[in-house]
């Protein structure tokens, strides 16, 4: 700690998630490398994929990369660090470190909720308005759309950093959680910090259920038009196109719902961090496998792909 402006302000943290598990903590260092690595290559899969297949060519699929993407550079942000905190017996951060992880884990994750609403309007296009698709939903609205997402995204990363570590740290310095997320570093301010919170509230909103809500109405309409399909294979292959995304939709909003809405006297708890898991490691896992596992086409492409290898040895060996 140093002096300034009189008051003595905290420069760094100790982030103590896990640390209470002892020498369990290795055994979960082996486990979310496994993870970390599992998501890395299931992601990098699902973009090349639609990278090298002409097939998912489409706004569909380009939303996808870039969700991928996205979720791999979310998980970066905080996976490594822990990877490091679990085999180190000083779990120290700095200040500026800790409002840095904290600015880009907002950011890519305030980006992948707008970005899975994108893809719930993509899908309202292609199949209320299948004729019309191509027009609507052509590649300048498409790179509009993400790049609106992103800009939303760190902007409003940029407001609540902002308005965390514009607060007055003079005291404690254990983060009671395995980073640096909203509540558990403004759980340590030595201030009232009831106004910033209810701003923070309110943001959260914004970034959730206002996403979410769209989502649900687009889906309102998406059924409404499948029950008008006359054929049951048609209403199936319908409802299988949104099956993966709705899936997503609702593990991502549900859990972010779980710990960024809910009032100020049950935050911060060591219960967090399990949820914390979910939405950090296990979501960005989830969503490769949910797109390439419930998708035909994806499935089919990946299949193709695979197979390029091969049929270019059989050719060489013909040659």
């Amino acid at each position: 700690m140093q002096g300034f402006n009189r008051t003595i302000v905290v420069t760094q943290f100790i982030l103590e998630g896990f640390s209470s598990l002892g020498e369990l903590q290795l055994l979960l260092f082996v486990i979310f490398l496994l993870l970390y690595l599992g998501i890395l290559v299931a992601n990098a899969t699902i973009m090349a994929v639609i990278r090298f297949s002409q097939m998912l060519h489409t706004p569909m699929y380009g939303f996808l990369f870039i969700l991928s993407f996205s979720e791999s550079c979310y998980t970066f942000v905080i996976i490594p660090q822990l990877l490091v905190h679990l085999l180190s017996s000083t779990k120290v951060i700095s200040f500026v470190a800790c409002a840095t992880q904290l600015f880009f884990f907002l950011g890519f994750a305030c980006t992948n909720c707008f970005l899975i609403a994108v893809m719930g309007y993509d899908r309202y296009v292609a199949i209320c308005h299948p004729l019309r698709y191509t027009l609507l939903m052509n590649k300048r609205l498409g790179w509009g759309l993400v790049s609106l997402s992103g800009v939303m995204g760190f902007l409003i990363a940029l407001v609540a950093t902002n308005l965390i570590c514009d607060m007055p740290f003079c005291g404690p310095n254990r983060v009671n959680h395995y980073f640096c997320d909203m509540a558990p570093v403004i759980k340590l301010a030595c201030t009232d910090t009831h106004l910033k919170e209810l701003t923070l509230f309110s943001l959260s909103i914004l970034v959730i259920m206002v996403p979410f809500l769209l989502i649900l109405i687009s889906y309102g309409f998406i059924v409404n038009t499948i029950l008008k399909i006359p054929s049951a294979e048609g209403k199936r292959k319908a409802f299988a196109t949104c099956a993966s995304h709705l899936t997503v939709v609702f593990v991502h909003y549900g859990c972010a719902s779980i710990i960024y809405l809910r009032p100020k006297s049950k935050s911060a708890s060591d219960k967090d961090q399990l949820v914390a898991v979910t939405y950090t490691v296990v979501t960005p896992l989830l969503n490769p496998l949910v797109y390439s596992l419930r998708n035909q086409e994806v499935k089919t492409a990946l299949k193709r792909v695979l197979g390029m290898p091969l049929a270019m040895k059989m050719i060489q060996r013909k040659i």
